[in-house]
């Protein structure tokens, strides 16, 4: 699927980071969907998760569905790194390509608050929503923001990357780097590194579905005729896909150092900053998620006031909460329909 082009661009100036470097020109990519009120009181929000952009948070919106367009306004805000907003694919010297300086999820939220409050004049978030790395910013919005956020809805993510989830991250990164072609970042847009970008391909093959999907070669039933034809043409086909390298590591660079704890004031302590967390928050693990798997969000949970886990019953292991499966989606829906229902 080609890059998206109906996206809009919030000009953010200069941009302090958390690790001190400043972006200049800085811009943020977003898209909304619906209407805002009057008292612009329906605001829901969703970031992406790795390597997605907008587009790819779109089936948890439309008529009928918790985030309807009829009744709220949604903003999908496109992470830092992700090659819409500022990313090392998009940036002029000095901080292009393999100078990006890194991003941090607390850098992310700041930078969409920025849009919702800058843009917007909003004060109120009935609900923020996300996967995956769009989980850890929904976490983050919540510790950051907790004047604004109503309710929380962390789908297969977690607040803190786990050691386990670390050895994943650090194996991608240590094969796409390993490609000669990748000339530490320096490669020309007419050749990538794809051999590197295969092989990083068929490590997530491994990690993000179950070992029950495979067994039961579930494949078969999303257009897949055998093993093969699912990591080449799923794959590969995926990671081949106008995703750039440096833009794929810069944003593995966010989810490695994922902890709401390194948000200012805590300290790196990341029990004080779940405490912190006022509204309702919902976080839907995948049951068979070998990434964030429910026992990690099980954790946070007991430290969260007013948390809840409902674990996702399916054998799409972390694309369970990706919109790939319909029933996945369906359960997903149904619970934060259940959410917004709740006073806040």
């Amino acid at each position: 699927m080609p890059m998206p082009t109906d996206h809009e661009l919030f000009d953010l100036g200069d941009v302090v980071l958390q690790r001190g470097a400043t972006l200049r020109g800085a811009q943020l990519a977003y898209k909304t969907y619906g209407t805002l009120n009057a008292d612009k009181s329906n605001v829901i929000v969703h970031p992406t998760w790795y390597s997605a952009w907008h587009d790819a948070n779109e089936w948890t919106i439309g008529k009928g569905k918790a985030c309807d367009p009829d009744e709220y306004f949604v903003v999908v805000p496109n992470q830092l790194n992700n090659g819409l907003s500022s990313s090392p694919s998009n940036t002029p010297p000095p901080y292009d390509g393999p100078n990006f300086p890194p991003v941090t999820f607390y850098d992310q939220v700041e930078v969409q608050h920025r849009l919702l409050t800058q843009k917007w004049g909003i004060e109120s978030i009935e609900l923020v929503l996300g996967s995956s790395m769009g989980a850890a910013q929904t976490y983050q919005w919540a510790v950051s923001h907790p004047e604004m956020v109503k309710r929380a809805a962390p789908i297969v993510g977690a607040s803190i990357t786990s050691e386990h989830n670390q050895v994943f991250l650090k194996s991608l990164r240590a094969t796409l780097t390993a490609d000669p072609v990748f000339n530490a970042g320096r490669y020309s847009p007419g050749a990538l590194p794809t051999v590197g970008l295969r092989a990083f391909a068929r490590i997530y093959a491994g990690w993000g579905l179950s070992q029950a999907f495979y067994w039961q070669r579930e494949y078969r039933n999303i257009g897949f005729s055998s093993l093969e034809d699912f990591l080449v043409g799923f794959w590969e086909g995926f990671w081949l896909d106008d995703r750039d390298p440096n833009n794929l590591l810069g944003m593995l660079w966010t989810w490695e150092h994922g902890d709401v704890g390194q948000t200012p004031g805590f300290d790196g302590d990341t029990e004080a900053a779940l405490r912190s967390i006022r509204c309702p928050l919902l976080a839907m693990p995948g049951k068979t998620d070998l990434y964030f798997p429910p026992e990690d969000e099980e954790w946070a949970s007991q430290f969260i006031p007013n948390g809840e886990v409902r674990v996702i019953p399916s054998i799409y292991g972390h694309f369970a909460g990706l919109g790939n499966n319909p029933a996945d989606n369906d359960f997903i829906d149904q619970a934060l329909k259940e959410l917004l229902d709740r006073p806040a």
